[in-house]
C-alpha cells in the first residue's frame, strides 16, 4: 500500500500546471518539427505526438529554429504525419530515486524492465543535468579501493574519487572486467550503465557475469543499440544522476558506464539532426563540449559527502587508441587502462597492458615498497618487450645481457599473475604479495 502511494505521489508529480498544445508541420529523417509549442518548450522538454491510431510516441525538444521547434522522438517515427497533435507535458528531467532501487534494472526513464514490479519514488528530485560540485569545495581523491583484480590492485592502483577509462577494441574483455569490479570491488553501492549493448548480452551480463551476489549491491540502467539516441544519451545521464544520489546518501559508489563511445555517437546523431556542423570524424562540436560535462560529474564529492569511483569504457574504432573520442575521453579523466588485442589472443585475461596503461593518483598513494616493487616489475616487462621479437626467433643469445635474461625469466610469471578468472576475486595485500613473489622480490608491507 504503501508503495503505491508513492507512486501515485510521484505520478501526481509530474504533472504540468497547464497543457500547452502545437501541431506538426514536417518530419525530416528521424527530426521532427512543430509550431504552437515554441514559447513554453525548452530545450529537454518532453512532448507527446498523437501518431495514426491513437498511438502517442514520445519525443524531445533538441533544438529551435525561428518558430519552429525542433524535436526527436525517443522511439519510431511511424505514424507521426503533418498536422498532429503534440503537446508538452514535462519541461523539467528530472528523477526521485530512493535506496529501493538497488537491485533493480532500469531503462533510460528508470522505469523498472526486470519483472520484478514497480519502483518507489523518492521524496527529492534529481536532475539528469547537474553540475558537478564546484572544484574549490571538493576534497581530494580517498585511499586505494579494492576493485578484486590483481593488475590493478598494484599496476593500475585507483583510489576512492579516481576515474578512469577503460580503452580498447570489441570483443577484448571489457565488460567481463567491469563485471568482476561490479562484483568484488569494496564499494558500498555500483552503478552499472550499458549505453548501446547489443540486446542478447544484457541478460547474459546480469545473469552470468554479475550474477545474484553482483546485482545485490548495484543498480543497472541499460538502452541496447536498437533504441533511439536519445534513449542512449539519456541512460547515460541516468546512470550519473544515480551514483550523484548514492553519493549524497554517504555511500561509496562505483559507477561503471559501458561505453561512451556509444554515447558520444547518440550525441552525434543528435547533434547532426539539430544542423551542427560535423568536426572530426563526423562528431559535431557538442559532442566534445558534452564529455566533460558528463564525466566530471564523477569524482570526490564535497567534504560532508562520500565520493563516487568512475571506471569509463571507450571502445575504440580500429583498436586506434588516438581516434577522436578516446583522444578526448584520455585528457579528461585521471588514468587509462588499455586493454590489447594481442595479449587477450596469447590467453590472458584481462588483457591489460601495462606499459601503456597508467594511473595518474597512484604514485602517491603508494609506499614506498609498493612503487618499488611496481617499477620494478614494469620495468622487466618493457624489457622484455623491447627485445621480444629478438627472442622468439632466436636471435637472442642468453647470457648477452643480464636484464634481458632477468626479464625472460620472469615475464611468464608476470603474465600469470595479471591473468584471472572472472569468477576470481584478489584483495589490495594479497595482489601485491603475488606479484613480489612472481619476480623474487622481497616485499614486506
Amino acid at each position: 500500500m504503501q508503495r503505491k502511494l508513492q507512486n501515485l505521489i510521484g505520478e501526481v508529480r509530474a504533472i504540468p500546471d497547464f497543457m500547452v498544445s502545437g501541431v506538426v508541420t514536417a518530419v525530416k529523417g528521424l527530426l521532427v518539427e512543430a509550431k504552437g509549442i515554441e514559447k513554453m518548450a525548452y530545450i529537454g522538454s518532453r512532448c507527446q505526438i498523437e501518431a495514426r491510431d491513437d498511438h502517442h510516441i514520445l519525443a524531445e525538444v533538441i533544438g529551435f529554429e525561428e518558430n519552429t521547434t525542433l524535436l526527436m522522438p525517443f522511439d519510431n517515427i511511424n505514424g507521426i504525419g503533418v498536422g498532429a497533435v503534440i503537446r508538452v507535458i514535462a519541461n523539467d528531467q528530472l528523477i526521485y530515486p530512493t535506496k529501493q532501487w538497488v537491485g533493480r534494472v532500469l531503462n533510460a526513464f528508470g522505469e523498472p524492465i526486470d519483472g520484478k514490479g514497480p519502483l518507489p519514488l523518492g521524496n527529492k528530485a534529481y536532475s539528469l543535468h547537474s553540475t558537478p560540485p564546484a572544484p574549490q569545495a571538493r576534497k581530494r581523491v580517498g585511499e586505494k579501493l579494492n576493485v578484486g583484480i590483481r593488475a590493478i590492485n598494484t599496476f593500475l592502483s585507483c583510489c576512492k574519487g579516481q576515474r578512469m577509462g577503460i580503452f580498447s577494441g570489441s570483443g577484448v574483455g571489457k565488460s567481463m572486467m567491469m563485471a568482476m569490479m561490479t562484483k568484488f570491488a569494496s564499494a558500498d553501492i555500483k552503478i552499472i550503465g550499458l549505453i548501446g549493448e547489443r540486446g542478447r548480452e544484457v541478460q547474459e551480463f546480469i545473469e552470468d557475469y554479475l550474477g545474484e551476489e553482483g546485482l545485490r549491491k548495484a543498480v543497472v540502467v541499460v538502452a541496447t543499440s536498437d533504441e533511439s539516441a536519445l534513449k542512449r544519451r539519456r541512460a547515460a545521464y541516468l546512470t550519473l544522476t544515480l551514483s550523484e544520489y548514492f553519493r549524497d546518501s554517504n555511500l561509496e559508489v562505483l559507477c561503471m558506464l559501458d561505453n561512451i563511445t556509444r554515447f558520444a555517437m547518440a550525441q552525434r546523431e543528435i547533434g547532426l539532426a539539430v544542423g551542427e556542423p560535423p568536426t572530426t570524424k563526423g562528431y559535431p562540436p557538442s559532442v566534445f563540449s558534452g564529455l566533460p560535462s558528463l564525466l566530471e560529474r564523477a569524482g570526490p564529492g564535497t567534504h560532508d559527502q562520500a565520493s563516487i569511483t568512475a571506471f569509463f569504457s571507450v571502445l575504440v574504432e580500429g583498436d586506434d587508441t588516438n581516434e577522436p573520442i578516446a583522444d578526448a575521453v584520455r585528457g579528461i579523466l585521471d588514468g587509462h587502462i588499455v586493454l590489447d588485442r594481442d595479449i587477450a589472443g596469447r590467453g590472458i585475461f584481462p588483457a591489460i597492458d601495462v606499459a601503456k596503461s597508467i594511473s595518474r593518483t597512484m604514485p602517491r598513494c603508494n609506499n614506498d615498497k609498493e612503487n618499488e616493487l611496481i617499477q620494478k616489475a614494469k620495468k622487466l616487462i618493457a624489457t622484455y618487450n623491447d627485445m621480444a621479437d629478438m627472442v622468439r626467433i632466436g636471435a637472442y643469445k642468453k647470457g648477452t645481457d643480464k636484464e634481458v635474461d632477468e626479464a625472460i625469466q620472469y615475464y611468464d610469471k608476470i603474465c600469470s599473475f595479471i591473468s584471472q578468472k572472472y569468477n576470481e576475486s584478489e584483495d589490495i595485500k594479497g595482489s601485491y604479495e603475488k606479484l613480489a613473489k612472481a619476480i623474487n622480490f622481497k616485499f614486506n608491507n
